[in-house]
């Protein structure tokens, strides 16, 4: 069982940036790939991005590339997202998720994922 916390959500202006955090804990946190969905009201969980287990590999979607920069620390169990130039349609509830299954094949899709944390609220206003 892995746990999942994500912090560091909040209220930004246009153009602004933000942090994200997600500790894990509960089993080796090397083993997983992990990575960052969101949710807008009234739409679906969509992808945001991934990272390999070394931290080499990385994917974004197209709507987040060149502004958000996914990043792990396996020392302190825990996944960054550094969130830059955020847009009024970067709001949404932001999920950590992890599984430890192989990088590189549907890893942006949620049912890849075992483990998920509780989300954090990001909120960007124009």
């Amino acid at each position: 069982q892995v746990q999942l916390v994500e912090s560091g959500g909040g209220l930004v202006q246009a153009g602004g940036s933000l942090r994200l955090s997600c500790a894990a804990s509960g089993h080796t946190f090397s083993n997983y790939v992990m990575a960052w969905f969101r949710q807008a009201p009234g739409k679906e969980r969509d992808f945001v991005s991934a990272i390999s287990w070394n931290g080499v590999t990385t994917y974004y979607a197209g709507s987040v590339k060149g502004r958000f920069t996914i990043s792990r620390d396996n020392a302190k169990n825990t996944v960054y997202l550094q969130m830059n130039s955020l847009k009024p349609e970067d709001t949404a509830v932001y999920y950590c998720a992890a599984h430890s299954g192989l990088f590189g094949s549907g890893d942006w899709t949620e049912s890849k994922y075992t483990y998920w944390g509780q989300g954090t609220q990001v909120t960007v206003s124009s």
